[in-house]
């Protein structure tokens, strides 16, 4: 998986983390930056995490289903692109009662409970980088800073814009996340 790749599967995997910060933003009467960045290092720790924990998992039986690795990573890719697509498009809103509230201690609870929340789906994408050979430490450190900046910047977009990007941006990570299983896919049957 080159660079490029990895880039979009963190642009992609950081989507759900941009969705919940912009509902975090909202929640701000106006810009802290102190609180801004807390959301970010929260989300980007956790989106950095939970692929290398899915790396530790996946790395202990990789060389076990190497013929069939490929399909592995289109199908977990998939699942979580449809799933992603199946949220945006559903009635419910995820990230409404996400605001943070009360106590500090209350307040910091909530954050870690979304950052584990909006970082699941890394750790499926963690096993496939187990399967696909991948460098871990320079790809989690990579998904790590992109999901601190999105979050970041999505919590400057829900307090400046309101939530009308939220379904938007489940939409654009889905559709990435389907699209790199597909050209995963592709590479290894020796189509692209």
């Amino acid at each position: 998986m080159g660079l490029m790749e990895l880039i979009w599967t963190g642009v992609g995997l950081s989507m759900d983390a941009f969705a919940v910060a912009i509902c975090q933003g909202l929640c701000m009467p106006q810009l802290r930056v102190r609180q801004g960045l807390l959301v970010a290092v929260f989300f980007g720790g956790f989106q950095a995490l939970m692929p290398f924990l899915g790396w530790l998992l996946g790395s202990q039986f990789a060389d076990k289903i190497q013929s069939f690795d490929h399909w592995i990573a289109f199908i977990l890719l998939l699942m979580i692109g449809l799933n992603m697509l199946r949220e945006a498009f559903g009635t419910e809103d995820e990230g409404g009662d996400s605001c943070a509230t009360g106590a500090l201690l209350h307040r910091l609870w909530k954050l870690l409970l979304l950052a584990i929340a909006t970082s699941i789906d890394a750790l499926a994408v963690g096993v496939t980088f187990a399967f696909l050979d991948v460098r871990i430490e320079p790809a989690v450190a990579l998904i790590g800073v992109i999901t601190f900046v999105i979050s970041f910047g999505g919590v400057v977009v829900g307090n400046f814009f309101g939530a009308r990007y939220k379904k938007g941006a489940e939409i654009v990570g889905g559709v990435i996340l389907v699209l790199l299983g597909v050209k995963i896919l592709l590479d290894h049957l020796g189509i692209l």
